[in-house]
């Protein structure tokens, strides 16, 4: 993508449908987009006339992304975005729909940012229709909360986007991944404890648990006999006398039984892992 050309100092800040607040140069920048749509493609002056007329509707972009300062992105960043909007608008106008470029353009470059806010900010990723219900649950928010002279109720907030509350505790849940919280965050009254502290640094033994998992299938390959030899001294925890007095054989056979079963199971948890 060509990246657009920096503002120049002191440009004059736009408005809403004007590029600025000087009609000369609004005028300008208004010839610039409607010769640059009537240009052929492969003219040798467009790229030239292509870069003039996105720096000449620079402060419009600029304009819209601090409409949205303050909401937990760097300004920076939603001024780029704005300015991808633009470079896009300006590509993809066509004079002949009877559309201003500004009536083109606008929603063109917020719909860049609103789709940054979308795609980029969310500390987890949730389905796009909770992202899309999310703002509009805090766009009704601010509205109700003005007309109403209170926080509204989830009921209020329902009836007025023509949704179920039900809908409404889903993207009020679905919001909190918007935001994480870093496990380095003091708590606690004298801020010495940090949340990461409160969790076990006790890792699972995932090896443990794939043995115990390989281990029910191994045991059944054995037979009746050897299954009691293992469950009694490994679940029972008898000694190989006991074991021996409970199946009725002598200890010397329960010891080569014992090892004859082990070599089975461990041959077939390591077949099993291949």
């Amino acid at each position: 993508m060509t990246s657009a050309p920096a503002a120049t100092v002191n440009q004059p800040a736009a408005t809403d449908g004007d590029t600025s607040t000087d009609p000369r140069t609004a005028d300008v920048a208004g010839d610039l987009i409607n010769a640059l749509a009537a240009m052929p493609a492969g003219h040798p002056s467009r790229p030239a006339l292509r870069e003039k007329t996105i720096e000449a509707w620079l402060p419009l972009a600029h304009h819209l992304a601090h409409r949205y300062t303050g909401r937990g992105e760097p300004t920076d960043d939603l001024v780029q975005t704005a300015v991808i909007g633009l470079i896009k608008a300006v590509d993809r106008f066509d004079a002949g729909r009877g559309v201003d470029f500004a009536g083109y353009a606008i929603p063109t470059i917020l719909g860049e940012v609103k789709r940054h806010f979308r795609d980029r900010t969310w500390s987890i990723r949730v389905p796009r229709r909770l992202q899309e219900l999310r703002l509009a649950i805090t766009e009704a928010n601010n509205t109700l909360t003005h007309s109403l002279g209170r926080p509204p109720l989830v009921a209020d907030v329902a009836a007025h986007l023509g949704i179920t509350e039900e809908e409404v505790l889903e993207g009020l849940d679905g919001a909190r991944a918007y935001n994480t919280t870093s496990l380095s965050t003091p708590i606690g009254p004298d801020g010495g404890t940090e949340l990461g502290d409160t969790i076990s640094d006790h890792t699972d033994d995932y090896d443990n648990v794939d043995m115990r998992a390989s281990l029910g299938p191994a045991l059944a390959l054995l037979d009746e006999r050897e299954q009691k030899i293992i469950a009694l001294r490994f679940y029972g925890n008898l000694t190989q006398s006991q074991i021996a007095d409970q199946v009725g054989i002598s200890q010397m056979h329960v010891s080569r039984l014992l090892t004859r079963a082990l070599t089975k199971l461990r041959g077939q948890i390591d077949a099993d892992a291949l």
